[in-house]
């Protein structure tokens, strides 16, 4: 008999969420209902505050046995390996597909679904590892680990804003996961945000007292981000993909690390 998504419980919603965000076999443990699946991105941010705190405590910790350059690396490699590299899989076919497909949109989709890495994939992930690397190194422990936290849930928060601006891009049966998103309510609104947005109002409480930080643009510059990058899809794809989801939340948590640099 098929369940409606209401008729499942918010625990069994949130289990799910963590089960697709993460490579931690939680399903044997249990396994939800399957519509439970569409409403992944609503926790989203919370499957954040894991793999924001698994590099958190990483960097802080980490540093205490190793060099800090090591536990910059170590740090990165845990996340990769906690989510299965699901996002960073998702950057690499998002640069192929529109790095490669021009204007065209059945080109660009079609790239994005072959699971082979292209040029264009491969040169984007060497930046972006990169870019993360040498960002994270040039704060100290303590500042890293509060900075992951916080860009990691705050990046995904405004990532599953797509799901509203934009309409799916595929068909349910064309897409990797065989399934789509549904709308926020405005309840299911409210829990993204409360879940993106505490570990950065912690983050800033923490560091209130840090003068040459300005709150307003770790706050507005990745919105700014995020509106260039749904325009993009919009006008090339008039929709999004999971691979688009994926790429925006790096894309963004990078440009809030970007920004947090600039003020150093």
């Amino acid at each position: 008999m098929e369940i409606n998504i209401d008729q499942t419980r918010w625990w069994q919603r949130i289990y799910a969420a963590f089960i697709f965000f993460t490579r931690l076999p939680l399903w044997r443990l249990y396994e939800p209902p399957k519509e439970c699946y569409r409403s992944v991105v609503e926790h989203w941010p919370l499957t954040g505050w894991l793999t924001g705190g698994v590099m958190a405590l990483v960097l802080y910790f980490g540093n205490m046995l190793f060099p800090w350059a090591v536990t910059v690396l170590l740090a990165i490699l845990a996340r990769v390996l906690l989510t299965g590299a699901l996002h960073e899989d998702g950057l690499a076919d998002f640069c192929d597909g529109f790095g490669g497909g021009g204007n065209n949109r059945e080109r660009i989709l079609s790239i994005m679904k072959d699971s082979h890495i292209g040029t264009y994939g491969v040169i984007g992930l060497i930046i972006y590892f990169s870019m993360l690397y040498l960002c994270l190194s040039q704060l100290s422990p303590l500042m890293a680990a509060l900075v992951v936290f916080a860009g990691d849930a705050y990046s995904k928060l405004l990532a599953g804003q797509i799901i509203m601006f934009l309409p799916y891009a595929r068909t349910e049966a064309d897409s990797k996961a065989h399934n789509i998103y549904r709308k926020l309510s405005v309840k299911a609104g409210i829990s993204l945000f409360l879940q993106g947005i505490l570990p950065l109002c912690m983050f800033l409480y923490l560091t209130h007292q840090e003068a040459h930080l300005r709150w307003d643009l770790l706050i507005f510059i990745p919105c700014i981000v995020m509106y260039f990058l749904y325009y993009m899809m919009h006008r090339k794809i008039h929709g999004y993909t999971g691979d688009c989801c994926g790429a925006l939340a790096l894309l963004i948590e990078l440009s809030f690390y970007l920004t947090i640099i600039t003020m150093f």
